[in-house]
């Protein structure tokens, strides 16, 4: 088992470290464990620890964060309420992550990055198991925006975490299976929701899901090796802070990588949130148990993140940036269809364009910021679940007022925008 805290030499303040720009060459001896800045080498042992630790502390937390999608139409049945209403319980946690994701990346700069993911992990499994108890509805939402504060410390950490840790060769590949983590824990978490819940009640499901993200966390903390290329800084005072997202803010490219992860998730969030209210109404009228099993399109994302990881490694971010914002395009088209094969083929195809996007664009991020990775990531994941929470909850009242047409019109805008983004961006670098 790893210790808890970084390593000895973590102890002297310095910069944080720049990615490092070389790639592993045949002059190296046979598997090193890393390269001389310390990064691990893919196919080493600590790039295999790293890479499954961090997966199930991806899976953790989009288990928990996204268990309640399922569960919407549930809670607007059951408690009366609208769909916007509903899609609080998902819009809350979201939001509230956003703005704990600045706050995580101040607190990991002075107590570490593994210790921080870990209380994180194990406090928001907990606030989910409150979520699974509380009386009221106003309760449930109260438990579910602490869980997403308590979530906020482990997106941006686990990024800057890989940017430091990992050798810049192997980078695009190791965020992608982070990223498939992801997928993974949301699939799972909106599966086994619906399934669950059907068969023993929704209040029983996440008491489920909280108890094996408890697990789960205790075996991340495990698996994770102690910081290397971290630098314990307890003298960043809250204006250095903000000099350092002042200077991410004005980087040419950077915030356009945060647009387009604000789009994308916006996009992505609006359709997974209203396709359970769509499909199980007519001309569909699925059960919960079926609408619950079309989130295992999941397990695309989990395929289309770490396969565009790895050729974002080879052949640049921009053209897989571009690759999955059109993917996307045309699922959202293929949604609007009375068809439902065809609508679930449209979800798939938005799972893959929203993964592929997501993979290569956060795996840029590290790339481009230099010094000041941590406070980077952090403005990329405050943009991409701000664009979850804002734009996935304005989506209700297009469903709610004319139907699935209009939800995908407002979607189609979104993805329009991330299109000219994504332009500007390629224009200025490919990597």
């Amino acid at each position: 088992m790893q210790s808890l805290s970084d390593s000895p030499s973590s102890t002297v303040p310095r910069p944080e470290a720049a990615p490092a720009a070389h790639h592993a060459t045949s002059a190296t001896s046979a598997t090193p464990a890393s390269h001389a800045t310390g990064g691990a080498v893919r196919g080493s042992a600590a790039y295999r620890h790293i890479v499954l630790a961090l997966f199930c502390s991806g899976f953790a937390t989009f288990s928990l964060l996204y268990c309640v999608q399922p569960l919407l139409p549930a809670f607007a049945q059951e408690f009366h309420i609208g769909a916007a209403s509903a899609s609080l319980a998902l819009s809350l946690s979201t939001g509230f992550l956003a703005v704990s994701i600045l706050l995580a990346g101040m607190v990991s700069e002075r107590f570490g990055r593994k210790e921080l993911m870990f209380a994180s992990l194990a406090t928001a499994a907990c606030c989910n198991l409150l979520a699974g108890i509380a009386p009221s509805w106003h309760l449930i939402l109260v438990a579910r925006a602490l869980e997403g504060i308590a979530l906020g410390g482990v997106p941006a950490v686990a990024m800057a975490y890989l940017a430091e840790e990992i050798d810049a060769s192997g980078l695009g590949y190791a965020m992608g299976l982070y990223v498939g983590g992801n997928a993974f824990g949301g699939m799972v978490g909106r599966v086994a929701m619906s399934t669950l819940a059907e068969s023993f009640g929704w209040r029983h499901a996440m008491l489920a899901i909280g108890a094996l993200d408890l697990v789960l966390a205790v075996a991340f903390v495990m698996m994770l090796p102690a910081s290397r290329n971290f630098v314990r800084n307890g003298t960043l005072r809250l204006r250095d802070h903000v000099g350092l997202w002042r200077r991410h803010l004005g980087h040419a490219r950077l915030p356009l990588t945060f647009g387009i992860a604000a789009l994308n998730m916006g996009i992505f969030a609006t359709s997974y949130n209203y396709a359970g209210f769509r499909l199980m109404s007519p001309p569909f009228s699925l059960s919960a148990t079926l609408t619950g099993l079309i989130f295992s399109a999941y397990i695309f994302g989990i395929v289309s993140s770490s396969w565009a990881g790895a050729l974002a490694d080879r052949y640049g971010r921009a053209p897989l940036v571009a690759a999955g914002i059109g993917t996307s395009c045309v699922g959202l088209f293929l949604t609007c269809t009375p068809w439902l094969t065809v609508v679930i083929a449209g979800i798939v195809l938005l799972t893959i364009g929203f993964f592929t996007t997501h993979s290569a664009a956060s795996s840029w991020v590290g790339r481009l910021a230099g010094q000041g990775k941590g406070h980077a990531a952090s403005l990329y994941l405050l943009a991409y679940y701000l664009g979850g929470s804002v734009l996935g909850s304005a989506g209700g009242w297009f469903w709610e007022h004319a139907g699935w047409n209009a939800v995908a019109a407002f979607m189609l805008l979104q993805v329009l925008t991330a299109a000219w983004l994504a332009r500007c961006l390629g224009r200025q670098g490919r990597n």
